[in-house]
């Protein structure tokens, strides 16, 4: 497996620290007797990680696209997209693709990609606040790497980059979105973040870039762990 090549911004995983003060734990110990309430929120981010999607155009280039509907089932990755979007589009027919994992210190890699779209004509969904680019990566900043599985490249600067295949692309109950499980058939990690000697993600030191609510975020320090964790201590 070949090695990551992560620009500098990497020093962000082991340099996040947090206020013990911080507001998490204020909103645990405040009145519990306050009543909630009914709220419409314009959306439903409530902290979820980042992915940066590669997947293939009908023309054999590339697209990277970032989302944040993302989560796991063991090796299946469940995805979620517009269905208008560029990848949307290739995983119909093209069903390889790179689900890659920043760290926060690629926010604003990510946030250059946000109001871009693969789509030429631009769709009407987006069509207010987008536009087309053809050179994803390059107007990223981020350098696309050879996968060794699949035909999309690999982000070059992401910590952890899972090449998959989609195994089922089908439209959700509103048909606004499709919802793609996706097979991962290779992992590839910086081994700055890797337990040595071990095949364990080191969770003291890697950190995915969560958006919360529209905004950039990364974890603040370990809480405890679960009685399934199996990482070395």
């Amino acid at each position: 497996m070949n090695t990551v090549t992560p620009d500098t911004t990497f020093t962000t995983f082991t340099t996040f620290t947090a206020d013990t003060t911080d507001t998490a734990d204020t909103a645990d110990t405040a009145d519990t007797t306050a009543e909630h309430v009914a709220i419409t929120p314009s959306i439903l981010y409530f902290g979820t990680p980042v992915v940066l999607l590669s997947t293939e155009n009908e023309d054999g280039s590339f697209n990277l696209a970032p989302m944040s509907s993302a989560w796991a089932l063991d090796r299946t990755v469940v995805l979620g997209l517009g269905v208008d979007g560029q990848t949307a589009h290739n995983l119909r027919t093209r069903p390889e693709l790179v689900i890659n994992l920043p760290g926060p210190g690629q926010w604003q890699a990510v946030e250059r990609l946000a109001p871009l779209t693969g789509r030429s004509p631009v769709p009407p969904a987006k069509q207010d606040g987008f536009r087309f680019e053809r050179d994803k990566f390059g107007a990223a900043g981020l350098r696309p790497e050879a996968s060794e599985l699949v035909r999309p490249p690999r982000v070059a600067e992401c910590p952890l980059q899972l090449e998959a295949r989609a195994a089922a692309v089908r439209p959700d109950s509103t048909g606004e979105f499709l919802v793609v499980e996706a097979q991962v058939l290779g992992v590839h990690a910086d081994p700055r973040i890797v337990v040595p000697g071990t095949q364990h993600v080191d969770p003291g030191v890697w950190s995915p870039l969560i958006y919360n609510f529209r905004h950039y975020h990364g974890l603040g320090p370990e809480l405890g762990h679960s009685f399934r964790s199996r990482t070395p201590r």
